[in-house]
């Protein structure tokens, strides 16, 4: 945790925080002497003390693009998280070009704090094509945004500054369509979950921001759908989960500061390890992603853990009010339709 007191930011200050932390800055590059390509990714004060994966995916995406030709956009992203990211310390980034073909050029990126690998990945681009186009549907009988529950109206009573975070501070707006498992356990079992996302403000024009955002917001949600079929939640005392790999196919563009559905399964847990795989859509019902992340999930063990979480319940729990509120849209059958 930061030593000074965490506050939680504007939607304005977050969603600007977010931008500029995209914005990596080159610090060497000669493509002729064959000198990988080296850039300075900013930090930001945050509530936890590890950099969040999504943030330094991002940050590695945005070093690749700018390697490759304007007009070739990024459509996969695969990724190794190898060691905590401290979100104190700045990030090196280093961006090695490994092949320009025809219509296909692919970069490795691997991101560093202290001279220590935090991330290895790989992101291939693509020129414009055309060629035959299919998608799968969005699902049936998905609640509205607008119907759903806002981040701070679940958790804003909770003064952790963790938690805090989760409902003010994040630059994306996340609304849940299934009950929400930050304070307590989903009462209904299943390995799946879904929710709507979008930047809590605008965001630049530039379709390579856009597509940066979503590769950063699609890591905030994959342990869900473990979490959910497990009767896990994310402020449980003693419950260890780190992201161990992320992938990400982009389709089609999309404004990430506009609603996009995030769809959600988990295929299997085993070995302290679980897989998710989920599937972006826009607001229209045109599938923007797909991506999967295989993470690491430890249950808390033994008494103390239960003491914790036992004394933590006291107002810790959305208010009723909230619970009555939403409870219609939380039972949505979206993955039954």
């Amino acid at each position: 945790m930061p030593d000074r007191q965490y506050r939680a930011p504007s939607a304005e200050e977050a969603v600007n925080q977010f931008t500029r932390m995209l914005e990596v800055q080159p610090l060497t590059g000669d493509e002729e002497a064959h000198v990988d390509d080296r850039f300075l990714a900013p930090v930001f004060e945050q509530a936890f003390w590890r950099v969040f994966g999504g943030q330094v995916l991002a940050q590695g995406a945005r070093a690749a693009m700018q390697t490759v030709e304007a007009e070739r956009a990024i459509h996969s992203v695969h990724g190794y998280f190898l060691r905590p990211g401290d979100s104190t310390k700045p990030i090196e980034l280093q961006v090695e070009r490994l092949r320009d073909g025809g219509s296909f050029s692919a970069r490795r990126c691997q991101a560093y704090q202290e001279g220590k690998p935090i991330l290895s990945m790989i992101a291939s681009f693509q020129r414009p094509s055309p060629g035959p186009a299919h998608q799968s549907a969005m699902p049936a009988n998905i609640p509205a945004p607008e119907e759903l529950a806002a981040p701070e109206e679940l958790v804003g009573h909770v003064k952790h500054p963790v938690v805090q975070e989760w409902g003010r501070g994040r630059p994306f707006e996340i609304r849940h369509v299934d009950r929400p498992v930050y304070l307590e356990a989903d009462r209904h079992r299943r390995p799946t979950s879904a929710a709507w996302m979008r930047t809590r403000t605008a965001l630049p024009d530039d379709p390579a921001v856009h597509r940066a955002a979503l590769l950063y917001a699609s890591d905030y949600l994959p342990f869900e759908p473990i979490m959910r079929q497990h009767g896990l939640y994310w402020a449980k005392p003693g419950l260890k989960l780190a992201s161990l790999d992320h992938a990400l196919w982009w389709h089609r563009d999309a404004r990430a500061d506009e609603w996009l559905l995030f769809v959600m399964d988990s295929p299997s847990t085993q070995s302290a390890r679980g897989l998710s795989q989920g599937s972006v859509f826009s607001a229209d019902g045109a599938l923007v992603a797909t991506f999967a992340q295989e993470g690491m999930v430890r249950p808390p063990q033994g008494m103390r853990p239960r003491i914790a979480e036992t004394v933590q319940r006291v107002g810790a729990r959305p208010p009723r009010e909230v619970n009555e509120k939403y409870a219609a849209a939380w039972r949505s059958r979206y993955m039954e339709s």
